[in-house]
């Protein structure tokens, strides 16, 4: 049976369908009570700290509770081996998935053909890959001296994306900041998804390269990683909501 991506009846709007939840969460149980708070939540992202500590099986129980998951390994490996990964993470039923641009043309085809066939395997809806272009902690100073990487983010980044674009690759994952850039250069039905979001008044974090949520979405994003703000506060439905308002 293919993935259903129709929207779930509540009080989140279309907008909560644009919001993706990190669950940055130590064990299973903490993060199936968080999305269990937030009713009106569709889509979650399953981070490396979740997947190390759950495995599998949670993406399994996350799909049970109807919720569509963004699976966010970022796989970068020889090409054999990206191919195997992504064949895996698609059979879980993984509707997005993380590989790192850098690993170079070769790879990302690998990464695409293995993908669809765990899909295919499964009778599920093929997943979007995402190829990571540059992590949004990264500022341009640091990037340089560190990376010895002589072009900025802001020329590094749609380098990337082409490459990814050339490989058959569905989308990336950038900065808000590049985002209007990007989607310039790559209209839909190419994906953006960005992380580093931040409503109005809240604290970046160790994100460098930020953007309100309504700010993003303007500028061409597709969908939005949406973490601590909303998993950190008191009342987690009260900031999905928020969120959602802002985004009208």
């Amino acid at each position: 049976m293919s993935v259903s991506t129709t929207t779930t009846p509540g009080t989140g709007g279309p907008a909560a369908d644009k919001i993706i939840l990190a669950l940055d969460r130590p064990d299973a149980a903490s993060a199936l009570a968080l999305v269990a708070s937030i009713p009106d939540l569709r889509m979650v992202k399953v981070g490396l700290e979740l997947f190390c500590s759950a495995g599998p099986e949670v993406v399994r129980q996350l799909r049970g509770e109807g919720l569509r998951v963004f699976l966010d390994l970022k796989f970068h490996d020889i090409p054999v081996t990206m191919a195997g990964a992504c064949r895996s993470a698609a059979r879980l039923g993984a509707e997005l998935i993380t590989v790192h641009a850098s690993a170079g043309r070769e790879a990302l085809e690998a990464a695409q053909a293995g993908a669809l066939e765990g899909a295919a395997q499964e009778d599920l809806h093929p997943p979007t890959l995402l190829a990571v272009t540059v992590l949004t902690s990264w500022e341009a100073a640091r990037f340089k001296a560190e990376l010895a990487v002589a072009e900025s983010p802001e020329v590094y980044v749609p380098r990337l994306a082409a490459l990814a674009v050339a490989a058959g690759v569905g989308g990336a994952v950038c900065s808000p900041q590049e985002v209007a850039a990007l989607r310039r250069a790559h209209p839909e039905p190419f994906a953006l998804v960005t992380p580093g979001i931040r409503p109005a008044g809240a604290a970046a974090g160790d994100q460098r390269r930020v953007m309100t949520p309504a700010a993003a979405l303007s500028a061409g994003a597709s969908r939005l990683v949406i973490g601590r703000p909303i998993s950190a506060a008191a009342d987690p439905a009260a900031a999905f909501a928020a969120c959602c308002a802002e985004l009208g």
